[in-house]
């Protein structure tokens, strides 16, 4: 579309709904100025004026922690920390991408898909997301982009799926008519970091950035995903969800599969480990035994939580959400390096509690794969500001967001505006 039109379109009154919806109504105007930005980029970079805007959301994972692997089931949102980007197709058989958060400028020529030594860094996981779509039989072809982000990188928000899911987008629409489902998307993705990153990723991370919304996975089978979108108004709840960086930097539940010449856990029952718990202990070990346990009971949990939302008993929900992050930190154990003194996410999480007892209110969990060091909170909206304070003070300036659920995941802004 014409740089013209897009402007103007970007003026009416449908671009200021779709913003708001994304966005919400005190972040819609920043958020407008990030498309007008990567229009001024993609026009300065590639000197071109036809271009299609894309979003592609970060994520949260809301419950179901480390389920996904053993193909259990997820609650997960997409949220309004995304990656943003101009893009066109340029009819050659090269891509050109700016990457203004991460400051790369590269080249990928479509007759050279192959991975470096290395297997790492965006160009990898680019050509991977290349190669999966032709090798699941769709096209690709050459485009321009130029993109920014604000997803965060290192917090459990999935910078490199929404990076993933824009590009997909982008494919998408340039060269495949619209055709392709968000499952595929994720499959895409994963495809990318499996086999380009050597990385043993799942499907959670981009399908909750791809699908939008709240939504609700069970990965029962891996290849064909059962998605359910929740449609919840969470921001109705006068709640504010809160990611807290902690700063600091699995024995595997297949261990205990594997005694009962399983792969995964979803292939076993919770009763089945219970009757044989001896032999699991002395096979799989103590600690392996416990994350198993945490995944038949987060599995059940999930339900829970889906059912509580769609019965809008918001309360019975946020104990749900705390029930999850004590199996985590108990069970799972996810939330310290064992034999490190650091304890980042354990630490912030007892000030949290501490916060919240003190309040009577809210919930709060570790956020995402653990280890790594990022917690969420729910808090009432009234005590948002006031908990981001106090939580800083411990964890560093900075180190709290303040998110929202927005309604659409990966896609073409044209199609909205």
């Amino acid at each position: 579309m014409e740089k013209n039109l897009l402007l103007q379109q970007l003026d009416g009154g449908k671009a200021a709904d779709f913003l708001e919806k994304m966005y919400g109504k005190d972040h819609a105007k920043e958020n407008k100025n990030r498309y007008l930005h990567v229009m001024e980029g993609f026009v300065q970079a590639f000197k071109n004026t036809d271009m299609y805007l894309f979003t592609s959301a970060g994520r949260t994972e809301i419950s179901g922690n480390h389920t996904d692997h053993n193909h259990g089931k997820v609650l997960a949102g997409s949220i309004n920390l995304d990656c943003v980007a101009a893009a066109a197709a340029n009819g050659t058989d090269e891509i050109h991408i700016i990457s203004e958060t991460y400051n790369q400028r590269f080249t990928i020529r479509l007759d050279d898909l192959s991975p470096s030594e290395k297997m790492a860094g965006t160009i990898d996981l680019t050509k991977g997301m290349l190669m999966g779509f032709q090798e699941m039989g769709y096209r690709i072809g050459g485009f321009d982009a130029f993109i920014t982000s604000n997803v965060i990188s290192a917090a459990g928000v999935s910078s490199s799926a929404s990076y993933e899911m824009l590009i997909c987008s982008m494919i998408n629409t340039f060269f495949n008519g619209n055709k392709v489902d968000v499952v595929t998307y994720a499959h895409v993705g994963k495809y990318a970091e499996n086999k380009y990153w050597n990385k043993a990723s799942g499907l959670l991370d981009q399908m909750a950035c791809a699908v939008g919304g709240m939504i609700t996975i069970d990965f029962k089978d891996p290849l064909k995903p059962v998605v359910e979108k929740i449609n919840y108004d969470f921001g109705a709840q006068d709640h504010s969800l809160i990611i807290v960086q902690t700063g600091k930097g699995h024995a595997d539940m297949k261990k205990v599969a594997a005694v009962f010449g399983k792969e995964v856990c979803a292939d076993i029952t919770e009763e089945e480990v219970i009757a044989r718990v001896t032999e699991v202990k002395e096979k799989a070990g103590d600690r392996a035994l416990l994350r198993a346990l945490h995944f038949f009971e987060e599995n059940k949990r999930v339900e829970k939580e889906v059912c509580a939302l769609k019965e809008d008993r918001f309360e019975d929900f946020l104990e749900l959400i705390t029930e999850s992050g004590n199996s985590s930190w108990k069970w799972l154990q996810n939330c310290y390096v064992p034999g490190s003194e650091e304890q980042g996410i354990t630490t912030a999480l007892a000030l949290t509690e501490l916060f919240l007892k003190e309040k009577g209110c809210g919930a709060c969990r570790v956020h995402g794969g653990g280890f790594a060091g990022v917690i969420m909170a729910m808090i009432p909206n009234a005590l948002a500001d006031e908990y981001i304070a106090y939580i800083e003070k411990a964890m560093g300036q900075g180190s709290a967001y303040r998110m929202s659920i927005r309604p659409y995941g990966a896609v073409c802004v044209n199609d909205f505006i």
